[in-house]
């Protein structure tokens, strides 16, 4: 709606100059002068009024794509659009016949001079900010609600509520072991595009997309639309690129005989949205502990084994709508504060009665087991394996059970890591 308000009201601006311009004579002289120089001064004009039309038609059009242009882009743009025109007009003197191009050269003018103008006001500047500073990645809807949205583009710094997904991968090295460096940057450029077009794609914002891992936000710059939480698209959108990214490892495995070893973190709380950087390198993004714990996770999948692991919150918000399971329960060393981590399994009242089953004595497992009943606990693990699927999270507290029962319960240097992020 901003964008069709302002081309309305530069559409006036410039048609009314035009209709001025032409009422005063003013391309009499100009035209004069290109009617000598092609030698068309014995030929008859076209009819009176038809060039005053032609750039009538032509100045919509170049403010319309000039709008949605760069500057480097509307210039050359017009450039070619002048080149058309006299090229045009000479065509035109093989029928004996001519056409005035100084209405055409003037509406072309105008349309570059409104805007150049347009752009100095904070109005016309706002598209272009926001482009610099979310680019492409952002869905295209999303952005145009940016743009038409009232939010002030310098972006300061404010503390929102938010869910962060990271996925990395964690075989980089091995990658790099057996395929040619092409290759490897064949497979992971592959693999980002893949990750990161759907996931902008459902609603993320596209913060990081390195070569090791995808940072993507739900819930800013702007508060997610629909039923779903930012927690619970987060959460839906980890669950659908596990199996995104499984077929793609059928790809790789056929193309390079690989696979990915990919994890995903999921994270909800507090963090500080702002525009950070300069006119080199600013761009929209967020920190704090919230997002740096985010991080934490998608390294600790592997060594719990699994593919997602959520912070409490994320669970909490996205109950309702995804199935889990519960992972660890942190506490930091000298700290009262407890951190549940949760596993994400699958859609809501998605999962076949048997693995609801499972679900359930492995729920039941990790209770038996942190109330120290460690024979119950092998017990109910045990009943929560499915014969034929391969579970490590179950494999994981199995080996932590015998542990505990010879009094080597101690944390791993990985959990003492994530603990020490809490």
């Amino acid at each position: 709606m901003r964008l069709l308000k302002s081309f309305l009201i530069l559409l006036i601006v410039s048609v009314t100059s035009l209709v001025v311009l032409q009422l005063v004579g003013a391309f009499a002289g100009v035209g004069s002068a290109w009617q000598n120089l092609i030698h068309a001064t014995a030929l008859h004009a076209a009819a009176h009024g038809l060039p005053l039309v032609l750039a009538l038609i032509l100045i919509p059009f170049s403010l319309w794509v000039g709008l949605g242009a760069s500057l480097r882009e509307m210039l050359v743009l017009a450039l070619a659009s002048l080149l058309l025109m006299l090229g045009g007009s000479l065509v035109v003197t093989l029928y004996n016949t001519y056409l005035n191009p100084a209405p055409g050269i003037a509406a072309l003018l105008l349309s570059v001079i409104v805007i150049t103008l347009f752009r100095r006001t904070e109005a016309g500047s706002r598209e272009p900010v926001l482009r610099r500073l979310f680019g492409q990645r952002l869905r295209p809807e999303i952005f145009r609600q940016l743009v038409d949205g009232e939010l002030p583009v310098d972006f300061p710094g404010e503390m929102h509520e938010a869910s962060v997904l990271v996925c990395s991968v964690h075989n980089h090295v091995e990658l790099m072991e057996v395929l040619k460096p092409a290759d490897y940057v064949s497979l992971m450029n592959l693999y980002l595009r893949t990750a990161s077009d759907f996931l902008v794609d459902v609603g993320g914002y596209l913060d990081e997309c390195s070569g090791e891992s995808i940072r993507v936000i739900f819930g800013v710059p702007l508060a997610p639309q629909g039923v779903l939480n930012h927690a619970a698209k987060a959460a839906r959108a980890a669950i659908d690129l596990v199996a995104r990214l499984e077929e793609l490892n059928r790809e790789c495995d056929n193309r390079w005989q690989q696979r990915l070893d990919f994890r995903i973190g999921v994270n909800s709380g507090p963090m500080i949205a702002a525009a950070y950087g300069g006119t080199r390198l600013g761009r929209y993004s967020v920190s704090g502990p919230v997002v740096d714990f985010t991080r934490h996770l998608s390294a600790a999948c592997a060594q719990y084994g699994c593919r997602i692991l959520s912070g409490p919150l994320s669970y909490e918000m996205a109950s309702e709508t995804v199935e889990g399971r519960p992972i660890d329960l942190l506490q930091r060393a000298g700290s009262r504060r407890r951190v549940e981590l949760y596993e994400f399994l699958a859609p809501k009242n998605s999962l076949s009665p048997e693995r609801e089953r499972s679900r359930d004595q492995f729920w039941k497992g990790v209770i038996l087991f942190r109330e120290r009943k460690w024979e119950e606990a092998i017990k109910a693990f045990a009943s929560a394996r499915i014969a034929g699927i391969p579970d490590r999270v179950l494999d994981h507290y199995l080996e932590r059970v015998e542990r505990a029962r010879r009094g080597e319960d101690e944390l791993t240097p990985e959990q003492a890591l994530l603990a020490e992020a809490v």
